[in-house]
């Protein structure tokens, strides 16, 4: 949970700075999420797979600490970045380095634990990402405002190298597949790349040729992509909407989409561990009636009038929200054998991160761009973007060309964001399709793995 920590903070932290960076480097909004989303995830996902493949034969210790000296070096290495291309560039290693960190964990969490009590475990490490998304929001948030955003990288980024160490001296690396109900030991075979091949195969047949997990995985790629979009521009949204500091923004983010979002996680593991005994189908069934209730909630937030009522809904949509990660993330390790579930997880993460980190920023700033562009007049101009370059009127430009900048930034904002919220519907309508079989996949898959171990 630390070392996820340090990757779901590394990774918000452009979002939380965004503005900042968006002024100082006179940038768009699409080119915004191209920073936070599509540059991090170009390589995150497919790295995935050989660090995957390694972490089923190697230790896994030793993946996760390397992996995260790495990226948060290259995360305090943005502080110097001096162009739109050279911070490109380090986002990408950032995302190269982070794709070693959830597939060796979430195979490590697996072996500590029995399958009855992973959904609460697989929570408690995802924890992680609201508690990565608090300090880069309360931390990023105070430092942009009073040292600036390349001071803000350095912070965020330089700790974690400590905390690499730490988990190198005191995390043990458990046997392979010793939780699992009557399992020996799993044998190595010899590499060979047609076994490795056969493996790959294995796998993503296992998570979309049953149509209960695909609907599994399905609904957590939709909702990430909605997501990733969402929470990314929350912090632009409610400066450019509400006029707030980015202090300020970052407190109410850190609460909002890092407290509830938290607890949220913890309590949707926990609780679809405890209704699952005596239904599987409750592994689906909590993600899609929590989804269900955080619909309307966010629509509520984004209308809201005042910054206070949005908190609030945005706090309550991100608790029912995420209640879906615990579950999912046990499904598919569920369904897996020892030696498969690092992979599965780097299959899951490219979804996670080709599709929903990697598109669901860029579109919604593409959009946000796109209704502005749209809805932006003043004088007779029609160009939002030559008018007011980095969604600001240039330094000594009338009164009222600001105004109107951050009148029509503010409305394209709204309007991006809400076009977001459908998404998240989708998502659940995923999530109930899937509770109509999950408890039989999960049955047919627990045989399996009993006779091959045996």
């Amino acid at each position: 949970m630390a070392a996820y920590t340090f990757n779901s903070m590394d990774r918000s932290i452009i979002s939380i700075l965004g503005p900042a960076i968006k002024t100082d480097l006179k940038l768009t909004d699409t080119e915004l999420g191209l920073l936070g989303g599509t540059a991090f995830a170009m390589l995150y996902g497919l790295g995935g797979l050989p660090i995957a493949r390694l972490a089923e034969r190697l230790s896994r210790v030793n993946i996760m600490t390397v992996s995260l000296i790495a990226w948060s070096s290259l995360t305090a290495l943005c502080s110097v970045a001096a162009s739109f291309g050279q911070l490109l560039l380090i986002r990408v290693g950032v995302g190269v380095a982070e794709a070693g960190c959830s597939p060796p964990a979430h195979s490590l969490i697996s072996d500590y634990v029995e399958p009855s009590r992973r959904a609460s475990a697989l929570s408690v490490y995802s924890c992680g990402i609201s508690l990565g998304y608090i300090l880069a929001a309360a931390v990023g948030g105070f430092l942009a405002q009073y040292a600036g955003w390349r001071v803000a990288c350095a912070a965020v980024g330089l700790p974690g190298i400590v905390t690499a160490l730490l988990i190198k001296a005191v995390v043990r690396e458990p046997p392979r597949g010793g939780s699992d109900p009557k399992s020996a030991a799993t044998v190595l075979e010899s590499f060979s790349v047609r076994l490795e091949l056969a493996e790959l195969k294995a796998v993503g047949a296992a998570l979309v040729l049953d149509r209960p997990v695909l609907h599994m995985v399905l609904g957590v790629t939709v909702g990430a992509f909605a997501a990733y979009g969402f929470y990314y521009f929350i912090p632009a949204y409610f400066r450019r909407e509400f006029e707030l500091g980015s202090a300020a923004v970052g407190l109410i983010s850190a609460l909002s989409g890092g407290v509830s979002v938290g607890i949220g996680i913890f309590a949707g593991g926990w609780v679809s561990d405890l209704l699952a005994r005596s239904n599987a189908r409750w592994y689906a069934l909590v993600p899609a009636i929590g989804g269900a209730i955080s619909v309307p909630l966010y629509a509520l937030a984004i209308l809201a009038d005042d910054w206070k009522s949005a908190t609030a809904m945005l706090s309550l949509a991100g608790f029912f929200w995420y209640v879906s990660l615990g579950p999912t993330f046990g499904v598919v390790q569920n369904v897996m054998g020892a030696r498969r579930r690092a992979t599965a997880t780097a299959f899951l993460y490219i979804c996670l991160s080709m599709i929903a980190l990697g598109l669901g920023p860029l579109f919604v700033g593409w959009l946000i761009d796109r209704f502005a562009e749209a809805s932006f007049v003043f004088d007779g101009a029609h160009s939002f973007k030559a008018s007011c370059p980095g969604g600001m009127a240039a330094a000594g430009a009338a009164a009222s060309l600001q105004s109107a900048c951050q009148s029509a930034l503010a409305l394209a904002s709204r309007r991006g964001l809400l076009v977001t919220v459908g998404f998240f519907a989708w998502a659940v309508v995923h999530y109930f399709l899937a509770a109509a079989g999950i408890a039989r996949s999960l049955r047919a898959a627990a045989s399996s793995v009993q006779s091959d171990s045996m």
